[in-house]
């Protein structure tokens, strides 16, 4: 049973959350309420992980506070144009060690797949209360570690994240306002399998 929502189609019923949640880049420039960032990273750490180890670190900064040039500086220009009108820019960190008192630090592979199950719940809570969050790789990643405070041999930087409200796409620069919609995706036979990458493809039963 398909559902269609946000100019999305979804394959199989889901949460319409699932399809609200879009990527914008236009933002009013708004002050966003610092009551309300805490709702996000409150939805973040409920995310699972190795362990319950929580590896997610989030750097953050308002609009309009000394911190924010730090941050906004780290981001390529094509990403400064549309993001210096975000309310909130954040980087996604993770803990590359399992830490347990009485023990000395352990490697976790998993780190970072914990920390972007963190990234996805605060990016549906924004959706859900009325923000937008939108993922960027597009930064220097180089500068980022001493930028953030971040100690390479014990953590790393992943991701930026702009939040803010959606604007309307006319505060763009024209050849970004034909890309402000939401995106579709793959079909869910391109991604899934049984048994074996490769193998048989996830369908829906026949009737």
């Amino acid at each position: 049973m398909t559902q269609t929502l946000n100019g999305r189609t979804a394959e199989y019923e889901v949460d319409p959350i699932f399809l609200q949640r879009w990527s914008p880049r236009a933002f009013t420039g708004e002050a966003m309420p610092h009551e309300d960032l805490l709702r996000l990273f409150e939805a973040a750490h409920w995310a699972p992980s190795a362990f319950n180890g929580q590896p997610w670190r989030f750097v953050y900064a308002h609009r309009d506070t000394p911190a924010w040039a730090p941050l906004f500086d780290l981001l390529i220009p094509y990403n400064q144009s549309w993001a210096k009108n975000a309310s909130v820019l954040m980087f996604v960190v993770s803990d590359r060690f399992r830490r347990t008192e009485g023990r000395d630090p352990a490697p976790v592979r998993s780190h970072a797949f914990d920390a972007g199950a963190a990234w996805g719940y605060l990016a549906l809570e924004a959706s859900r209360i009325g923000w937008a969050a939108h993922g960027m790789a597009g930064f220097d990643l180089a500068r980022s570690y001493d930028a953030l405070g971040v100690d390479a041999d014990q953590y790393e930087v992943h991701a930026a994240i702009a939040v803010g409200r959606i604007a309307d796409p006319e505060v763009l620069d024209e050849a970004l306002r034909a890309r402000e919609v939401p995106s579709g995706r793959n079909a869910v036979a391109t991604f899934a399998f049984e048994g074996r990458l490769g193998g048989q493809r996830a369908a829906a039963p026949e009737a």
